[in-house]
Parts: structure tokens; sequence; C-alpha cells
């Protein structure tokens, strides 16, 4: 579906007819046989590989995920899979989910064995929230930018935008196609045992949400890659364009992917719910000590978490008032915070998580109990309702690497507990250690505050401002040495995935570069022409900037020189360029324009007015 192309992650498909020539009757059978689901092969080499594979050592070899249940889609079987080269590197982003899982498993047993407690299995649940932009799609058809990049790249602001606060939770009209676009896909993906639970409109005019119920991490990112998919097709079906990128629009609110995590046991004890916890383990400082783990991580570890949602569509989104910024740190509540404070101090026990009723004032309506954590929308990783809510995620991403990086970090504090525990350890003064060291990343204030921003960033808390310098932390020594302890990706996997991570946001910025080209010279020059206004000098030198800026990419040596060069085009030059454009947009005549403007795309029920 175009832009849709532009995605990391997006699956493989081969569609094979379950046709055979049977040699003994001399016709056609249908007929599927297991060995025809349990290996498959391709060429790995016309997929990004970052150099693991080559045209003439090209073998890649598919293998059945048996934790993830396969979809029945009209007369097709997709069928989940991992993808390996001929020498077992992962070429996909499933294998080093996988394994990640069974790390998580492995340490998480073992930590959780020292503190009295042994369950049979540890699995890591998530909820993807996916949300969206509905435009209609007879004005997409005409906007270069957001079929080939899914973006726009210059565009006036409408008369209107998000002044009312008017559009997050508002009624979703019949009158409008959205509304039924929306249910007929949640109607396939039921069709499909993809449960999408709740449907909303987000907080920017056309956004919108669905949010499907919790499940194990694998099964939960096949069924959002395969939900992405049935978006984008259903809404052609109904004469409107999904738009999944994170930013398509400046100066509204782009799109996120909010990746809700949880650690459970396969007896359904979830280990970051204190109560469930402590009952299941009877120890009352378990919890205590698996979340100092965890902020232990997320210390150690913030730079792989911003390279997980390092997507050239974050670099737009991340800190502009509805994403938090680029800066690693955790909010976990007051109460939370005081237990936790409480217990690095010396203080142990069991965390009762306070509840208070709610007076309504009148007796129509009856009082209400609220849990004791309040909502912080501008921390990137946020704990509350017994789960992190890791809200920095983008819209249009395949989630593998972040729960991957989740996963991966939390097994080696798990290990690194567990390891000192068996030693002889007191788990609490392991604990409280770890705390001690870790304390400086839970912050539960405005993130969006300058000041808090400057003293987290004194603070010593990871702040990586740029998409390709967080895709750089990829291969930092210490993060290939996390990988490879926990046996999720050996170092040439690590610097695969950074030329690949690397090379997917040179090609984006290229194709952007390319399409301002193109859409100055055969549109925003033209219109200004013909109505004899607009800046058409700066204009056409721009291009020849563009121009030029693209042709230094291409000499450079590396992926990660040319990353670099495209984020200054595309941040710096480009939003320039985009500065002329739409001054031009703002001074000539409506008729004259040929590009659909953000009021019309914006606005379902907009009219010629």
């Amino acid at each position: 579906m175009a832009a849709s192309g532009v995605r990391h992650g997006l699956t493989g498909q081969v569609q094979n007819k379950m046709i055979e020539f049977d040699r003994v009757t001399n016709k056609i059978k249908f007929d599927f046989k297991g060995k025809d689901l349990i290996r498959g092969e391709t060429d790995g080499s016309s997929f990004p590989n970052g150099g693991l594979r080559a045209t003439h050592t090209a073998g890649g070899y598919l293998a059945h995920d048996t934790s993830s249940p396969i979809f029945l889609r009209g007369d097709i079987v997709h069928i989940p899979s991992a993808f390996v080269s001929y020498y077992g590197t992962a070429l996909d982003e499933k294998t080093p989910l996988l394994r990640s899982n069974e790390a998580l498993n492995t340490q998480g047993l073992r930590l959780l064995k020292a503190l009295g407690y042994e369950p049979k299995e540890l699995v890591a649940n998530i909820g993807l929230e996916q949300e969206i932009f509905l435009i209609p799609r007879e004005q997409y058809l005409r906007r270069m930018d957001l079929q080939m990049t899914g973006r726009t790249i210059m565009g006036k602001d409408a008369p209107r935008g998000q002044e009312m606060c008017d559009h997050y939770m508002a009624a979703m009209s019949t009158a409008q196609p959205a509304l039924e676009a929306m249910q007929e896909m949640q109607q396939e993906c039921w069709k499909m045992g993809i449960p999408l639970k709740t449907r909303h409109r987000e907080v920017a005019p056309g956004q919108y949400e669905f949010a499907p119920l919790f499940g194990t991490n694998t099964t939960q990112i096949d069924q959002n890659i395969m939900v992405m998919q049935v978006i984008e097709e259903v809404a052609a079906k109904h004469g409107l364009a999904a738009l999944l990128q994170e930013k398509p629009f400046a100066n509204i609110n782009g799109s996120g992917k909010h990746n809700n995590w949880s650690i459970g046991t396969t007896d359904g004890i979830n280990i970051l719910n204190p109560e469930q916890l402590s009952k299941a383990s009877g120890n009352d400082n378990a919890f205590a000590v698996v979340m100092s783990a965890i902020i232990s991580a997320i210390d150690t570890h913030g730079d792989l978490m911003r390279m997980s949602i390092a997507t050239p569509g974050n670099d737009f989104r991340l800190g502009a008032c509805e994403a938090p910024p680029a800066i690693t740190s955790t909010y976990l509540g007051d109460d939370m915070t005081n237990y936790l404070e409480a217990f690095k101090d010396g203080k142990t026990g069991a965390y009762s998580p306070g509840t208070k009723n709610m007076q309504m004032g009148t007796r129509y309506v009856r009082p209400i109990s609220i849990p004791a954590e309040d909502r912080n929308r501008t921390s990137p990783f946020p704990y509350g309702g017994a789960r992190f809510e890791f809200r920095a995620v983008g819209s249009a991403q395949n989630t593998s690497m972040v729960n991957t990086v989740l996963n991966t970090m939390t097994a080696q504090k798990f290990k690194h507990f567990a390891d000192a525990i068996e030693a002889g350890a007191d788990p609490i003064k392991v604990a409280q250690d770890a705390l001690n060291d870790s304390w400086k990343v839970i912050f539960n204030g405005d993130n969006y505050d300058e000041a808090n921003q400057e003293m987290l960033t004194k603070n010593g808390l990871w702040r990586i401002d740029s998409a390709v310098e967080a895709n750089h932390k990829m291969v930092d020594p210490k993060n290939i040495a996390l990988f490879e302890e926990m046996k999720v990706l050996q170092a040439d996997e690590c610097h695969a995935r950074e030329n690949v991570l690397h090379d997917h946001y040179t090609g984006t910025v290229e194709m952007e570069a390319l399409c301002m080209i193109d859409m100055i010279n055969q549109h925003v020059i033209p219109s200004c022409k013909d109505a004899e206004v607009g800046p058409v000098s700066d204009l056409a030198t721009s291009v020849d900037t563009l121009k030029a800026a693209v042709a230094a990419i291409h000499a450079a040596e590396t992926p990660y020189e040319a990353a670099t060069l495209a984020r200054v085009l595309r941040l710096e030059t480009m939003v320039d360029i985009r500065e002329f454009c739409d001054a031009a947009e703002g001074v000539v005549p409506a008729d004259l324009w040929t590009l659909p403007t953000y009021k019309e795309m914006l606005f379902l029920d907009q009219t010629d007015a």
C-alpha cells in the first residue's frame, strides 16, 4: 500500500498453493506435508541483511515458530516463522526476540528460585496500542510525499488543529467513513483470532487508535503486523488512506504504539504485581528485588532502549508534546517511589499500593476507587497497573527489537542478581545496592519541562536526540557484550543490524528529499508562477541545495556517515526549505494551488469552502 514499504520490519511472504503432481495417478492433488511447514528456503541476500548474506552466499532458511498461532485469512494460511542464514545467524526480527524470551525465562527463574519461588516458566506479556491517521484517499493519491514516504514534507497548518481539545475520545459519527472502516478492520481481525478490543478517536484531527487484549510478546507482535496490514487494506475499500508513520503531519500530534510490558508465569502470576508476587512467593521483599533489577537495567541500558525506538518518524515525534523526550527515565508514582526509597534505606516488607475513594459530590454517582499511581504521559517508561508502558515506541514499528531489548537487559540484571545471591549474598543487600546506584533514573516530574530535561541530562541519564546516534549504540562494546552474554545476538549480528538501521534511515531521507525536489518543481514553483507570487528564486535555489545534499550522501564511505549526513539534510536543510514551500502555499490562491492542503486531508467532513 505505497508508503507501507517505508516501514522497517515488515513481514515477508511466499504464497504457495497446496498442490502436488501425483506420479501414480498422473493427476493434480491438493496436499500439504508437515515438512513444508517445518522448513522453507529462500534468497537471504535480497532482504536487508547488513552484510550477513551476499549473492554468492545467499541461503536463507525459514522455520515455523510454534510459539505463535497461524493466521487464516481468505484462502491464505499465514505461518509465523523465524529466518536465519546458512550459518544460523539471525536475518529477521523474530529470532532475537525468541532468544531473548529464553534468556528472560532462564535468568528470571533463577532469581525467583533464589527468592523462594519456583514457577514452571516465565513469559513476557505485552499489549500494543496502535495509533493511525485516516484521511481521504482521493487527497492521499494526489500527495507524492504521503505515497512515497508516509509523511507530508510540506504543508501549511490548517486554520484549525488541536486548539479545542475536541477530538480525543469524541464520538465517531456514522456520517463519516472512519467508523465503518474501523468496524470492518476489527471484524477482519477477529476472524483471524486477533482480539482488537478498543477503538476511539485520538488527540489530533483525523487520528484514531485500536487496542487489543494482552498476550505473549510473540503472538502480540505477529498479530500487530497483521493488524497494520488489515488497517491499510480495509481503509482503501472505504475511500480512505491509513497513515501509520509516526509524524505524517507537522504541528499536530504524531502516532505511537505504546508497548505495555510485563512478566508473568504460566500459572497466571504477574511478577510485576506486588500483591500477586508476595502471595505466590511467600516473600514480602521479592517484588522490591525484581523492581530493583529492572530499574538497574533501565539505568545501564537506557541507550539500547532509545536505540530500539530510533526510527526516522520518531525523530520528529519524540519530545514534541505528544511523546516523551529522548531521555530515558522511568516514572513510578509517589507511593511506589516512597516504598522503594524506604527499602533501599533499610526498611523491608511488602508493598501495598494505596487506593483512595473519590467522592463525586452527588448522590447520583457512587464513590469510585482510584489507583495509587497517577498517569504521567511525559515519561518514556512509566510503571502503572502492574506493567511498564514504553510510551516512546513509534506507530509504524515492528516492536520485536523493542521487546528484545527489554527482555535482554532485564535478563542480564536477573542473572547478575542470581549470581550474587547464589554465591551467598543477601538478596535484600543486592537489591539495595542496585537501587542506590540507579536511583537517578526514577523521575516522577514533567519530562517536557526544559529545566527538568537539563537536570536529568546533568544527572547522567541517557539522552540521545538523534536516531542516527541511537542506532550507532547497537555496536557499543557494552551492548554487544550484553547480547552475547545473554546469547541473543553475536557481534556480527549486531553490526549487521546497525548497518540495516542506518541504510533504512538514509533511504527514507533520500526518498523524502527526491519527493521534495519533484514537488517543488512540479507543483510549488508552477503555482507561484501562475499566481505571480511567492519565493520562486529561493525555491529554485533550494532544489539545487537538495540535489547537492543527496549527492554528498551517495559519496559517503560508510552507512553511519551516510546516515549522519542524511539527518542533517532532513532536520536542518529540508526544514528550512519547507518554510519557503509553506510560505508559498499561504499566498497562492486556492484555485491555483495543486497540492491537497492540511485542511482537505485532516477533516473527513470538510467541504470545498
